[in-house]
């Protein structure tokens, strides 16, 4: 991640720069949860006054705002690759899975603050909307790949899609990514067992 691509970069207090200290903010979010976590909790975590995190951020908004975009970006990324694909939906729905369990694995702790938002602030609002935005996009594939007959037509593709997406997310509830297997790995274990069961069989 590179601050540089949100606002601009911003140094002067010794041992942090934006991004640095945006990753021990998101460790502490998802350790005590955003809305119990204050500027006091952050700045005796990383051991520097809270006007030396107003030096890079407004407050705790922003840095919920910039650790969610990481996350969702990612997502977007990997959904434009997915859309600028030839070839048939089905494919192009199993790139954007496995893509997306790439930036899982890649984004774990900013994914995983995502995915507790409930969108009790402004920033948690725009942060859900966005994820229905992805969501839309998955389904418009799944029925996409539908009406070519590669997917099953039994079940709704909202549905469909809500479970595919339901199988990435629930990573972030027990990977690990030290001693555990690598992206590439996990990801052909979740398109082996979602597209195993969501490819129409050949009558």
């Amino acid at each position: 991640m590179t601050a540089s691509t949100t606002r601009p970069a911003r140094r002067g207090r010794p041992g942090y720069d934006l991004e640095s200290l945006l990753a021990v903010a998101v460790k502490v979010f998802n350790e005590r949860g955003y809305e119990a976590t204050s500027m006091e909790d952050l700045s005796r975590r990383l051991g520097i006054t809270k006007s030396g995190i107003y030096h890079h951020v407004t407050g705790k908004d922003e840095l919920l705002r910039l650790a969610v975009d990481h996350a969702l970006d990612g997502l977007f990324e990997a959904a434009g690759e997915a859309t600028a694909m030839q070839g048939r939906a089905i494919d192009r729905l199993e790139h954007l899975v496995r893509r997306s369990v790439h930036v899982l694995v890649d984004r774990l702790p900013f994914v995983t603050l995502l995915l507790r938002v409930r969108g009790n602030t402004k920033v948690e609002r725009q942060a859900l909307a966005r994820r229905r935005e992805f969501d839309r996009l998955v389904s418009a594939l799944v029925e996409q790949a539908e009406a070519e007959g590669d997917v099953r037509p039994d079940v709704d593709p909202a549905v469909t899609s809500r479970l595919l997406f339901g199988l990435v997310n629930s990573l972030t509830e027990w990977y690990r990514p030290r001693g555990g297997m690598g992206a590439e790995a996990l990801a052909d274990a979740v398109c082996k067992i979602a597209f195993d069961g969501l490819r129409q069989s050949p009558e």
